[in-house]
């Protein structure tokens, strides 16, 4: 997902890589070979969140408390589903013939009122693109369930998750991809890096610290209970990961390809970087190691996978590998935050940096580190990296304030956490009165 602006031209004239065409817009015809990849795409975008995400996360949690993160996952892509079709399509996108402002879009299309058979996208049936627009929807506060694994409420754990989608989510996906400020003003953010990676972490890192840690944390191990899970779901996420990054070319073309290769390149990096960590530091290479630095990698190239060169790509893989990795470190060893799954460590932190490194690594004058060019208007690298600083603080204090408002008032609704007891005796039987296990 490139910026989604309104204009005569779908690519930015400073040559970034593709820019999708925003519903606003009419097309006279549908192209099959789009709509064939893009069909491919959103299903490998649903594929990440289950069972790619909710395995990765199972797999990381106590056996006690394996079918609360499944269930958690599964529900909130029910859930979010039916709320993108309610409300949030057109909060983030708005409707065909209508002017969007800066800040969220029109109304005009709750329920998709206007969404047909015959509606068009760019070269895709609005319907279609409607549907990739969802699966984004869908993993985004999925991925925030890692930070407050194991001791959050399922009832607060869905309306919060509601709430959020309606007044974080679906607002900064306007500002970005939907005609907003943040994308007429020229920032490079072709797959969420803002959007999915920033919010997604900062909101995890606010529910961490209001919840506060789990019982024993600092002082009891809490190893993850199944790492032949977590490592399943991982090879389903980097598969999936094509459909999120190249799928947000909107076309099956140049741009697609390339930001598959760059983002298979960033994820292999990654991976190699966080397992060197840990090979050099504690003198064996462990396996959620090298699982949790290829998510780094994929994080971290989201935005920029459009805009940088495969060159760009290795770097960028190469630092999410080691600065996610001494951010894990630091937030729960030196900081004692339980972010418990290491959502902000990884994917908010990875978003910030990947969003710096297209700034940079856009530039087309870098040799063999060139990408495809700055955004419109903008000539050096100062320049975008001066857009790109302005989405992250803006992004990370919106998300960061809205949701702990949002915190607050579902505490005080439904209560946010589960007692000790409960939480001592597992969310499974507590909540669900189920085990994962019963052999």
């Amino acid at each position: 997902m490139s910026a989604l602006f309104s204009r005569s031209d779908a690519l930015f004239s400073a040559g970034l890589l593709a820019a999708v065409v925003s519903p606003m817009a009419s097309a006279e015809t549908i192209s099959g070979a789009d709509t064939a990849w893009m069909l491919t795409s959103t299903a490998l975008v649903l594929f990440m969140t289950i069972p790619g995400l909710s395995l990765f996360y199972a797999g990381l949690v106590r056996v006690k408390n394996v079918l609360s993160v499944l269930m958690q996952c599964f529900a909130l892509t029910a859930l979010m589903s039916v709320l993108w079709f309610v409300v949030g399509y057109t909060l983030a996108f708005g409707s065909a013939g209508v002017e969007q402002g800066p800040w969220v879009g029109d109304l005009g299309n709750l329920f998709l009122a206007k969404v047909s058979m015959e509606s068009v996208s760019g070269s895709i049936p609005e319907t279609l693109f409607v549907m990739f627009q969802l699966t984004f929807a869908v993993i985004t506060p999925a991925l925030i369930v890692g930070g407050f694994a194991e001791r959050m409420r399922f009832s607060a754990m869905l309306l919060f998750s509601s709430l959020w989608l309606i007044v974080v989510y679906a607002p900064v996906c306007h500002w970005v991809w939907g005609g907003g400020w943040l994308g007429e003003m020229g920032l490079q953010d072709f797959a969420g890096g803002a959007v999915v990676h920033i919010t997604a972490g900062v909101a995890a890192l606010v529910a961490a610290l209001s919840l506060g840690g789990r019982r024993g944390f600092g002082q009891t191990a809490m190893p993850p209970h199944n790492l032949t899970m977590t490592v399943t779901g991982a090879g389903m996420l980097w598969v999936g990961w094509f459909g999120f990054n190249a799928g947000s070319a909107v076309a099956a073309d140049s741009s697609a390809a390339m930001a598959m290769l760059v983002t298979h390149l960033s994820a292999a990096c990654g991976s190699l970087a966080w397992m060197g960590m840990e090979w050099i530091r504690h003198g064996k290479p462990s396996v959620l190691g090298i699982v949790t630095g290829m998510v780094a990698g994929l994080g971290t190239i989201t935005p920029a996978s459009g805009s940088v060169g495969p060159a760009g790509a290795v770097v960028i893989g190469l630092s999410a590998g080691v600065i996610c990795y001494f951010a894990t470190i630091t937030l729960k060893n030196r900081l004692g935050i339980d972010d418990s799954l290491d959502v902000f460590p990884v994917h908010g932190v990875g978003g910030m940096l990947g969003l710096v490194m297209a700034g940079i690594f856009c530039s087309p004058s870098l040799g063999l580190f060139s990408g495809n060019g700055f955004s419109d208007g903008v000539e050096t690298i100062s320049g975008q990296l001066a857009i790109q600083l302005t989405g992250i603080g803006a992004t990370f204090v919106y998300t960061a304030l809205v949701s702990w408002v949002l915190l607050r008032v579902v505490n005080a609704m439904v209560t946010l956490r589960v007692d000790q007891d409960d939480e001592t005796a597992g969310l499974d039987i507590v909540l669900h009165d189920e085990r994962g296990y019963d052999l």
